[in-house]
């Protein structure tokens, strides 16, 4: 299964399945357990320092011989110095948001090294296709963490229509189901990561995993519309403090300093009410914990099953 999948074969990767690039979450265990479980690893840059990130990608290396990624955000204060570090260690994949990649690409491309940009719209996906980036990620609104404005079911055959590389689905993805689907509308692979936060080899914080195993379909709320930087949480204190102030005017000033450091407040220090619990909305779909690799053979054992469960009703 998958060896003529164009993904697979230009990462040389055993399934079309990548794990998403999260901040405090995709860590160099994370990344080498799916790598190892025949997908795709994303270490999580983040706003990580360089020596910070080096340390993870030379952890990722010791923990798996197969290929995985850094994901970038251009936002970050640290951009070009991670740059510099992904190239000086050659890392297989990136994969980028927040922003064009086009200025790396030369760099990037004389390593062998792919580039992968997440978008969330189509005019974005054509902007970055002409810079010669290897595919998109065209992640829906459903996902966790930051987000576009348009649903993973709208967006992701737009995208394909408009683009000649190899698009990935994202966004709401969260079972076979989700991948047969993914694949059903002309996507080549699907990258997801509300799934593996619920992973054995995901450190996330025992409270953020228990309050994700907990979510129902509408535990998820947005904030920061107000900032133009949008953001999946589940709903606790802290959302409900930030929605206010934003309902009732709050500058944005106001806004982006009440966010602050507020992941890292729920994802390794537990704090679950007053730090940003980031996931997507088929969080209510979870209801385990399992190794990366029993999640990659659960998800791929039963994509055959759920194509032949949709042509049943073509009958």
């Amino acid at each position: 299964m998958f060896e003529e999948n164009v993904i697979c074969r230009m990462l040389n990767i055993k399934y079309p399945v990548f794990q998403g690039g999260m901040a405090w979450l995709g860590t160099a265990e994370l990344a080498a357990a799916v790598s190892n479980a025949g997908g795709l690893g994303i270490i999580g840059a983040g706003h990580m320092p360089p020596d910070v990130l080096r340390a993870e990608i030379q952890k990722a290396k010791a923990g798996t011989d197969k290929p995985f990624g850094v994901n970038i955000m251009l936002m970050s204060p640290f951009v070009k110095e991670v740059m510099q570090v992904v190239v000086d260690e050659r890392v297989a994949v990136v994969t980028t948001g927040a922003g064009n990649p086009g200025e790396y690409i030369p760099a990037l491309k004389e390593i062998g090294t792919k580039v992968i940009p997440v978008v969330a719209s189509v005019a974005l996906a054509k902007r970055l296709v002409r810079t010669g980036v290897d595919a998109v990620i065209a992640e829906g609104m459903e996902s966790g963490g930051h987000i576009g404005e348009v649903t993973t079911m709208a967006l992701v055959p737009q995208i394909i229509d408009a683009v000649d590389v190899p698009v990935i689905a994202a966004g709401g993805i969260g079972d076979s189901r989700g991948i047969a689907a993914a694949f059903a509308m002309g996507a080549k692979a699907v990258q997801m990561g509300s799934r593996f936060v619920l992973s054995k080899e995901c450190i996330a914080h025992e409270n953020y995993k228990n309050m994700v195993l907990k979510a129902r379909d509408r535990s998820t709320v947005v904030t920061g519309m107000a900032t133009g930087h949008p953001a999946r949480v589940l709903q606790n204190k802290l959302s409900r403090i930030y929605l206010d102030r934003e309902r009732n005017g709050a500058p944005v000033e106001e806004l982006e300093k009440l966010g602050i450091g507020t992941l890292r407040l729920a994802a390794r220090e537990g704090d679950v009410e007053m730090g940003s619990v980031m996931i997507g909305q088929i969080s209510g779909l979870l209801k385990d914990i399992k190794s990366c690799d029993e999640i990659m053979q659960e998800l791929v054992n039963g994509i055959q099953p759920a194509i032949e469960q949709a042509q049943s009703a073509l009958k």
